[in-house]
């Protein structure tokens, strides 16, 4: 096992095992520094939970990034609300969660499920698929598009460029220029499509950004753009790698898998284990703006903060049998979609097309198999989950 000043996030979190290097800092060395990349790791489940609450001492203002090039206010700025601390996060996410409401979310599920069923017919009788990109990179693309109005010739190109804003090359940390400029492409692509919303009114959400007001308050242009880049970034990759990562630890427990052939009913326990188990983000920046004392250690006013919520939601203070994927557990301490003020606006949006996505999906790939040979993890220091994910399986009924 690695020692724990090894642990690094561009090689732990997305191409290896972190979860043994977590446990490790959870016990040894809950409030650790990484002395090379310059932030301090926080491990255990209560001291992420009181970090998130604490937005006054944790601050948002830099953005989340755990790359450097990425953690400053100008770097983030793309980043919308996740960037801000109150009261400038408090008045943004008022103004979206005018446009981006829960019934506008519980009205895509017969769209969710008629896409989910298109991309299906695709493969569904060959009996063999590359689930990434020909289902998982699809669906949440084409639903984050169908909820902003970008038109379908139109996604394949903005998935090209949100895959290159979070690829990083293994062993390269900071901002590669095809990352720069694949953002820069994806701002002026929505500042286009604003335009076009602007000259032809649609129901859909950049039209209710456009007309969100609380009294008589409005989001800027350069607000709605930031909020439909981050919808385009953490609303496909993050819900791609969930689907893929669902298929995975079924497979990997066989028990568990018995447990849905026998009642499929378990599907959305299935996809809130699997964002407890192996979720996408695994770890999230804050700067902290005054001096803490955690666990023995002085942390300092202006230090980076990392909270590694791959390892707060196995911390078996909080989770009992922890690293034992199980379906059947509780899992409403998970610190996946984070707490507090910035609790994920888009979390019921993603468990709607997890679930959705595997009821369409189980019914038609009977006893799959995953091609190990063919798995490739995506090369991100923000995302971890699969690039490839090759699979066979039966077709008919089970």
């Amino acid at each position: 096992m690695a020692d724990p000043v090894d642990y690094d996030p561009y090689a732990y979190a997305i191409h290896e095992d972190p979860y043994p290097v977590y446990a490790r800092l959870r016990e040894e060395a809950p409030a650790w520094r990484n002395e090379k990349l310059g932030f301090w790791a926080l491990s255990r489940h209560a001291d992420v939970l009181a970090a998130f609450k604490d937005p006054s001492r944790y601050s948002s203002r830099h953005g989340v990034s755990v790359d450097p090039d990425a953690f400053s206010e100008k770097a983030s700025a793309n980043m919308s609300f996740l960037a801000m601390d109150p009261p400038r996060h408090t008045r943004m996410r008022a103004l979206v969660s005018r446009g981006f409401t829960p019934r506008r979310v519980s009205e895509l599920e017969p769209r969710i499920r008629e896409i989910a069923r298109q991309h299906l017919a695709g493969f569904a009788e060959a009996g063999r698929c590359e689930f990434i990109a020909e289902f998982a990179g699809r669906l949440p693309m084409d639903v984050i598009s169908e909820l902003v109005g970008v038109p379908e010739a139109d996604r394949p190109e903005l998935r090209r460029l949100a895959d290159l804003v979070v690829h990083r090359e293994e062993g390269v940390s900071g901002l590669p220029p095809a990352t720069i400029e694949s953002a820069m492409k994806l701002v002026q692509y929505f500042r286009g499509h604003l335009g076009e919303r602007r000259r032809q009114p649609r129901d859909d959400l950049t039209g209710a950004l456009l007309e969100a007001e609380i009294d008589g308050d409005r989001l800027s242009e350069n607000e709605i753009i930031s909020f439909l880049f981050l919808m385009i970034i953490a609303g496909n990759e993050t819900t791609t790698k969930l689907l893929a990562n669902m298929l995975y630890w079924l497979w990997r427990n066989p028990d568990q898998r018995k447990l849905v052939d026998d009642d499929p009913g378990l599907i959305p326990r299935w996809v809130e284990e699997t964002l407890r188990y192996d979720n996408s983000s695994q770890a999230i920046a804050r700067l902290l703006m005054e001096d803490v004392e955690l666990h023995g250690e002085a942390l300092r006013a202006g230090e980076k903060v990392v909270l590694l919520i791959g390892s707060a939601n196995r911390d078996e203070r909080v989770f009992a049998r922890a690293d034992r994927f199980d379906i059947l557990r509780d899992t409403t301490a998970s610190l996946s979609f984070g707490q507090g003020n910035h609790f994920c606006l888009g979390a019921s949006l993603a468990r709607l097309e997890g679930r959705v996505a595997l009821e369409e999906l189980w019914p038609a790939i009977r006893a799959f198999e995953v091609d190990v040979e063919g798995l490739e993890r995506v090369h991100s220091v923000n995302v971890r989950g699969f690039a490839a994910f090759p699979i066979s399986f039966q077709t008919g009924p089970r």
